[in-house]
């Protein structure tokens, strides 16, 4: 089979295709699957880029959908023929035993989904969303689970509030068109008119280009009569965690899921402290929180955004897209 390779010292110039055995025949509690598409993220992109930021040799790539091939015994959760998709953190299955780095995620840490088989735990799977392609399928191992565990299991979002995106990456994305489906009102940001005219179909209720304001923490106040909004998706880190807490109500929830402006910063934490905000941290989630937005899904009737798909022997060309910032949504890899 043609898998992926990092190799030493890293770097896009250093991802290799090659051939390698096909996968083994399942064990117990093991199945076997076709792995059909990947997509990428910015943790994705930090693994490839960076040089030494992971082993010689590496397979990357944290998502991976697909079809099951072979199930070993014991299996009884999937089937022959099931659509499925790969949890990001495989031994976080459920309850509070949350990682706190990426030892043991796919890509990273051990061999990730850029190649056409893989043998593993059934545990490390879940089912996909009933009637997606394998590309849209591959966009919630990180992205959509992210959005979905911010707003969801840790914000507690109700009909009625109000959720502040940031960007038109895919969780940004994702969390607009969760919130919308929920009943939420949303305010998105971005710094390109273009993108912001594509998130109103989408739902979003106002946009704001950063750039032209750039106290756009006041300018949601603004549009909230005073109040702030409810919840806010924070995606860049420092240089936009000041205006974000400008934004939040009084007791607002801040899920800090991204550092795109680096790892670390001044924060108004008197602001923080006299709103009485919540600062929550969080890294994608376990394979229940999965499940359960699955199932969310199978239900809510919306629909990833897919920029571009790429075949995956063109990730490096693919990183080189994504490192442009042109793309709006996702952009998923073809297997």
């Amino acid at each position: 089979m043609r898998q992926i390779r990092i190799k030493a010292p890293g770097g896009l110039e250093n991802i290799a295709v090659d051939d390698a055995e096909e996968a083994s025949n399942p064990g117990p509690g093991e199945i076997t699957v076709r792995i059909h598409a990947s997509s990428l993220n910015f943790h994705d992109y930090l693994v490839a880029s960076q040089q030494g930021a992971t082993a010689d040799g590496r397979i990357p790539m944290a998502d991976g959908a697909g079809v099951v091939e072979a199930i070993g015994e014991s299996v009884s959760e999937f089937r022959v023929g099931d659509h499925v998709v790969s949890c990001f953190f495989p031994d976080w299955q459920d309850g509070d035993g949350r990682p706190s780095d990426f030892s043991r995620t796919p890509g990273d840490g051990i061999d990730g989904y850029a190649r056409e088989r893989v043998t593993v735990p059934a545990s490390w799977f879940t089912q996909a969303p009933v009637g997606w392609s394998h590309e849209e399928a591959a966009t919630i191992t990180t992205a959509g689970l992210t959005a979905w565990r911010a707003l969801v299991m840790d914000g507690q979002i109700k009909p009625g509030d109000t959720v502040a995106v940031l960007g038109t990456g895919g969780v940004s994305i994702y969390a607009l068109q969760l919130a919308k489906a929920i009943g939420a009102t949303v305010i998105a940001t971005s710094s390109s008119d273009e993108k912001l005219e594509r998130l109103k179909p989408l739902g979003a209720d106002h946009v704001i280009n950063y750039r032209k304001t750039p106290e756009w923490g006041a300018e949601m106040q603004r549009l909230t009569d005073g109040r702030g909004v409810d919840h806010i998706v924070e995606v860049g880190g420092p240089a936009t965690m000041a205006q974000s807490i400008i934004a939040g109500r009084t007791g607002a929830h801040i899920a800090l899921i991204g550092v795109l402006t680096g790892t670390g910063g001044e924060i108004p934490t008197a602001h923080l402290m006299a709103r009485q905000q919540r600062l929550q941290g969080l890294i994608v989630g376990s394979r229940k929180h999965q499940k359960d937005m699955v199932r969310a899904l199978d239900v809510m009737g919306i629909r990833p955004v897919i920029d571009k798909s790429f075949d995956f022997t063109a990730l490096a060309e693919a990183f080189r897209y994504q490192e442009s910032g042109a793309h709006f949504g996702k952009i998923c890899l073809t297997i």
